[in-house]
């Protein structure tokens, strides 16, 4: 069976991929000259990667790491210290590490938030885990429900102190979904919470050996593509055409050089973004409750920010978590990231969130304030001695979906009323909410459903099966 599927982002890849399993021929499209959507990547002028955004893998991803033992890549995931690691502003340069000791969960977290002084008083981690008792005790039901609140709402109900508000969870909301705790569902962070509670590597954290596009994205198209499938770039979806039945004729694609061009396929699916979809969705199809609640989901804006300097600066093969107003995470990809590696100069990668009041901003501006935030983290190399030989602002304005209370009700399942076409992406129904594990999963998902739909050979729908049943199973094998 012939699938078409518009984007090329993780959730498109996996889809086919998936397809593939099942004994489907898909074919993407891809509207960017390179693959992999929100974790896109490209080389600049001089040769230098420039990626979309700062991607992290972690231990609680198992449909991520499924994905990557299938294709034989595992050793492209570089492993780091069990630890989620903190600056402290207060004390320029010094860093605190929740060190994650190698025992069964949840003994390891708890250990973790004990042995660390430099954040939390004993009052505090008291109060603390009293607070975060209802959601490790009540489980998935009570987490789910407090979708309702934000997430600054749910810790003053607990009881949970402002200290601990601004010491961790506006630095763990900022990375989570680029957004502050007075905004952000509880249901997030909780949901993430549980799974680093409930899996003894759920919270190691890993980096790509490489850009993306070139070591993540490109498995994927081999794999599809030796099979049969085709993977196209620089061809965007047009228009989505119609049978008087309401049901999908042909996609419309238009080419880089402007030619257009008419695709039938048995099965159709959408994997681009929300926002994108909402603008390529067919007037009839509006009229459908199915698709007005996309209405309610709309992405939110981030920006990645990339800083080469003339030498090593302090960093740490890590992840770091700013705790900064302006900057979110941030890593040293010189000596996170093997393909980046450089002994003598230093790469920071940095994301800017939230970035509403400075998406419109200029480059120039917005490397200017991400300067002075850095001053304060390396104030013994940052204005001087240290000097940015070259600086990248990338600018999303539409990322993931922004995670406000009630979101959860408008995320629709991936397969819709139409009979031949489907949703995919991090923004449908899935536990993952908006991430690479989620696009991953929604790929799978869609797939599933495509397969179910039309009784595919027995064969074919057993790898399929068995495939999303050993991801829900894996643990990372990590040292």
């Amino acid at each position: 069976m012939r699938v078409a599927i518009a984007g090329g982002g993780l959730a498109g890849l996996a889809c086919a991929k998936y397809l593939v399993d099942a004994g489907h021929t898909p074919i993407v499209f891809e509207r960017g000259e390179v693959l992999g959507g929100l974790v896109a990547a490209w080389k600049d002028e001089d040769g230098d990667w420039v990626e979309t955004g700062l991607h992290v893998f972690f231990g609680a991803y198992p449909n991520m790491l499924q994905l990557i033992k299938e294709l034989e890549i595992g050793d492209r995931l570089q492993w780091k210290r069990h630890a989620l690691v903190f600056n402290q502003p207060e004390k320029p340069g010094v860093l605190s590490w929740f060190d994650v000791p190698d025992i069964p969960a949840p003994f390891n977290i708890i250990v973790s938030i004990l042995r660390n002084n430099d954040m939390l008083t004993w009052t505090q981690k008291v109060r603390f885990a009293i607070g975060l008792l209802p959601a490790i005790v009540r489980g998935q039901q009570y987490v789910d429900n407090m979708d309702k609140y934000t997430l600054e709402e749910w810790l003053t109900r607990q009881g949970i102190g402002s200290r601990i508000t601004s010491d961790i969870f506006i630095a763990v909301s900022k990375a989570l979904k680029f957004i502050n705790p007075e905004e952000i569902s509880a249901t997030i962070p909780l949901r993430a919470l549980n799974r680093f509670l409930q899996e003894r590597y759920g919270s190691k954290i890993a980096f790509l050996d490489g850009a993306p596009p070139e070591r993540l994205c490109q498995p994927i198209v081999d794999y599809v593509t030796q099979a049969g499938g085709e993977v196209r770039v620089n061809t965007s979806l047009k228009e989505i055409r119609l049978k008087d039945d309401g049901t999908v004729d042909r996609f419309v694609i238009q080419n880089s050089n402007g030619t257009e061009e008419e695709i039938t396929a048995d099965i159709y699916v959408n994997a681009t973004s929300v926002d994108v979809f909402k603008r390529l969705a067919p007037e009839p199809w509006k009229q459908l409750e199915y698709f007005q609640q996309l209405n309610e989901l709309e992405g939110v804006p981030v920006i990645n920010v990339q800083l080469w300097f003339d030498r090593k600066l302090p960093t740490i093969d890590h992840l770091l978590f700013s705790r900064s107003p302006l900057l979110s995470v941030y890593a040293d990809m010189s000596v996170t990231c093997e393909a980046y590696a450089n002994p003598d100069q230093s790469m920071l990668e940095l994301v800017l969130a939230p970035a509403e009041e400075w998406i419109h901003q200029t480059d120039d501006a917005i490397i200017g304030a991400t300067m002075v935030e850095l001053a304060k983290l390396f104030p013994d190399q940052i204005p001087e001695p240290a000097k940015v030989l070259k600086a990248k602002v990338v600018k999303t304005p539409r990322s993931i979906y922004k995670a406000t209370p009630g979101r959860q009700d408008f995320r629709p399942a991936q397969e819709t009323p139409i009979a031949n076409f489907f949703l995919s992406g991090s923004y449908t129904q899935q536990p993952y909410f908006g991430s690479m594990e989620g696009a991953v999963l929604a790929g799978k998902l869609t797939a599933q459903a495509i397969n179910r739909q039309q009784s595919a050979d027995a064969s074919g729908s057993s790898r399929l099966s068995k495939s999303i049943d050993a991801a829900e199973e894996l643990q990372p094998s990590v040292s």
